[in-house]
C-alpha cells in the first residue's frame, strides 16, 4: 500500500488549513450571541449592496429597512421566479440581481431534471459561502487530524475538476461547486478541501468528461494502492455506491494494479505484490469491502439524514465497524442553512451571518404570500420549509428543502436535513419525504428488520381506491410473514406521521399499501444506470417518490399505471 510522504512544496498547508477552519468556526459561534442582530445586519448589507440593481429597482429594495419591509416588497419565489433575472445575468447583462458580476454559475438539478444556473459572486463567496464552508470541516479535523497529514488520506468522491468546463452564453463557467478551483477563481488558496491534492484528483489518463463512471473507476483504481482514511461524498448515495463499484470492478482493478495500467493505459509501475494482497482479500472473505482494502479507514463525511438514515448503519460496516459518519452541512448550491460545529450526528447550527432566513411550517404550502417565521420563532421537533435571502442575488428564495429543528444552541436553532419539500398527493394525503422516511424507520424497527433503501409510488386499479406500493431492498431476506407485518406497521406509522394520510385512509380515499421486495443490489444498479446515462454522481440522489412509470420500471422491472401527482 503506497504512502504519501507529505505535501511537497506546500508542506505548511495542513497547519494553515486547520487554523482557518477553526477560526471560522469560532466566528460563527461568536455570532450566536446576537442572532437577531446578525440577521438584521445581513439584511442591511444585501439591501445596501444590491438596491441599485435591476431587481432592486423593480422591487423597491432601497426602501427596505426591516424584514417586514422585505416581505412586503418581494414575494416568496423558487428558481422559476428568479430564472428570468438569472438568465439575463448569465447572458452577460450587468447589475441585474447583484452589484458585482457573477464569476461562476453553479449547476444544480431541479425537480424537473433541468440544470439550474446559480449566480456566484465574489461578495457572496466572502460573506456567505467561505465562512460556513471552512467551518464545516472543524469537527472532522478535530476528531481525526490525521486525515490531513497526507494528500492521499482522503478519497473525495465529489471532487471532479474539469479542464474545459461548460460555460454560459457570456462565457462564465457553469459547473458544480465541486468542479470550481475556488483558490484561483476567488483568491482563496486554502479553499481546496481534503482530497483535492490526492494522486487521483487530476486524472492521469484521458477520460471523456461525460463518462462519469469511467472517471469514478479511475479514481477507485488509483485509490486502492493508497492508505485512505476518509471518504467524502456529501450526497450519501455516492458513498453507498462505492462498495458496490468496488465489487463490480474488482477483477479489472486487480489486473490493472498487477499490470501497472490505469484505464488500459500504462501508468506507474506494475505492482504484483499489491495485486496479490487484493486477490487474497477477495478469496479469504468471499466479497471485498472498503474496510478490507483500507483497514485504517476512520470516517465518512456526508449527509446522515434523509434516505441515508435507512442504510448508514450497514454502510458504516462496509467501511469498518469503528468508522464514524460525520454530517455534512445542510446546504444547497444556492446557499447554506446549517453547519455542524460539534459532534452531533446529524444537525448543524443555523449560519446566522450568511443569509436572512425565513421558514414556513412544512405542512403548509409555499406560496408567494405565505406567512413566514423568523429563526427565533422556530420550535424544536418541527419541520420547516427554508426561505433565504442573501447578497448573492437570491431574494426570499424557496430552496425546496425541508429541515427538522433538533434543538437550540446558544439561542440559535440547530437543524438537520429532513428531505425535499415536494409532496406525493393522490387523494389528499400530501405526504412528504420526511414523513415517509420516519414511517419506514418505525416500521422496520418494529419488526427488527433492515432495508438498504426504499422507493414508492401510487397504484390505481379499476374500482379501487389508489394505494401506495413500496419497493424495498432488504439487507437480509424477509419472510412472507415478516413482510406482511412490516406493511401493516408501515400503514400505521404513516397514519401517525401524517394527519392527511390518516384521514385519507379513514375516509376510504386511499387504500392499504403493499410491499415489493427487491434484491440487495437493486438500488445500486439503478444509481449506476443513472450515472451511466450522463448525470453527474453528485446529482444522483436517493429518490423516494417515483411517480414516473419509466423510473419505477427501471428500479423494479414492474409495469405500473399511476395517477398520483407531485406537488412542490
Amino acid at each position: 500500500m503506497k504512502l504519501s510522504d507529505g505535501w511537497g512544496a506546500d508542506a505548511g498547508r495542513p497547519a494553515g488549513y486547520r487554523a482557518r477552519v477553526f477560526e471560522e468556526r469560532e466566528r460563527l459561534r461568536a455570532a450566536f450571541a446576537d442572532l437577531e442582530g446578525n440577521q438584521r445586519r445581513v439584511l442591511e448589507d444585501l439591501v445596501a449592496f444590491n438596491a441599485g440593481t435591476g431587481f432592486g429597482a423593480a422591487h423597491g429594495l432601497a426602501r427596505v429597512r426591516t424584514l417586514a419591509d422585505l416581505r412586503s416588497a418581494v414575494p416568496i419565489g423558487d428558481y422559476a421566479a428568479h430564472e428570468p433575472w438569472i438568465e439575463r445575468a448569465a447572458a452577460g447583462e450587468r447589475n441585474v440581481l447583484t452589484a458585482d458580476q457573477p464569476e461562476v454559475f453553479f449547476t444544480s438539478s431541479g425537480s424537473t431534471g433541468a440544470h439550474k444556473k446559480i449566480p456566484v459572486t465574489p461578495r457572496f463567496m466572502r460573506t456567505t459561502f467561505f465562512p460556513f464552508y471552512y467551518a464545516a470541516w472543524a469537527p472532522l479535523l478535530e476528531q481525526f487530524p490525521d486525515v490531513m497529514d497526507r494528500p492521499d488520506a482522503a478519497l473525495n468522491l465529489k471532487h471532479d475538476p474539469l479542464s474545459a468546463p461548460p460555460t454560459t452564453a457570456s462565457g462564465q463557467p457553469h459547473v458544480g461547486a465541486s468542479q470550481v478551483d475556488l483558490g484561483t477563481r476567488f483568491g482563496e488558496p486554502l479553499s481546496a478541501e481534503p482530497g483535492a491534492f490526492a494522486p487521483w484528483s487530476t486524472l492521469p489518463v484521458p477520460v471523456d468528461p461525460a463518462d462519469h463512471l469511467e472517471r469514478a473507476y479511475v479514481r477507485l483504481r488509483l485509490a486502492v494502492e493508497h492508505d485512505v482514511r476518509l471518504v467524502i461524498g456529501i450526497n450519501p448515495a455516492m458513498v453507498a455506491a462505492l462498495p458496490y463499484q468496488l465489487r463490480l470492478w474488482w477483477d479489472r482493478i486487480v489486473k490493472e494494479v498487477r499490470d501497472g495500467t490505469v484505464g488500459g493505459l500504462p501508468h506507474g509501475s506494475p505492482d504484483p505484490g499489491r495485486a496479490a494482497e487484493l486477490e487474497t482479500l477477495a478469496e479469504r472473505f468471499g466479497a471485498v469491502r472498503p474496510a478490507l482494502v483500507w483497514p485504517r479507514m476512520r470516517a465518512l463525511f456526508c449527509w446522515t439524514t434523509g434516505m441515508g438514515s435507512l442504510y448508514l448503519p450497514r454502510l458504516r460496516e462496509e467501511y469498518g465497524v469503528a468508522v464514524s459518519a460525520l454530517p455534512a452541512p445542510v446546504a444547497a448550491s444556492e446557499g447554506p442553512t446549517g453547519v455542524p460545529l460539534d459532534r452531533h450526528r446529524s444537525a448543524g447550527s443555523l449560519v446566522a451571518t450568511a443569509s436572512v432566513y425565513e421558514f414556513i411550517d412544512a405542512d403548509e404550502d409555499v406560496t408567494p404570500d405565505a406567512r413566514t417565521l423568523e429563526p427565533h420563532e422556530l420550535e424544536s421537533g418541527r419541520d420547516y420549509h427554508v426561505i433565504f435571502s442573501h447578497v448573492g442575488g437570491l431574494y426570499r428564495y424557496a430552496v425546496g428543502d425541508v429541515v427538522h429543528v433538533v434543538d437550540s444552541v446558544g439561542g440559535v436553532p440547530r437543524v438537520e436535513y429532513a428531505g425535499r419539500g415536494v409532496r406525493s398527493d393522490a387523494a389528499g394525503e400530501r405526504l412528504r419525504d420526511a414523513q415517509v422516511i420516519r414511517a419506514l424507520l418505525d416500521a422496520t424497527d418494529s419488526g427488527g428488520l433492515e432495508a438498504y433503501n426504499a422507493s414508492c409510488r401510487v397504484e390505481s386499479a379499476p374500482g379501487a381506491a389508489p394505494a401506495y406500493r413500496f419497493a424495498l431492498a432488504p439487507t437480509t431476506p424477509w419472510t412472507a410473514e415478516e413482510t406482511g407485518r412490516f406493511t401493516d406497521a408501515l400503514d400505521r406509522a404513516l397514519c401517525v406521521h401524517s394527519g392527511d394520510y390518516r384521514r385519507a385512509r379513514a375516509d376510504g380515499r386511499l387504500g392499504a399499501p403493499s410491499t415489493l421486495l427487491l434484491d440487495a443490489d437493486a438500488f445500486h444498479r439503478d444509481w449506476q444506470q443513472r450515472v451511466a446515462a450522463g448525470v453527474r454522481p453528485t446529482q444522483v440522489k436517493d429518490r423516494l417518490f417515483r411517480q414516473d412509470a419509466a423510473l419505477w420500471r427501471s428500479l423494479t422491472g414492474e409495469e405500473s399505471t399511476a395517477t398520483t401527482k407531485e406537488h412542490a
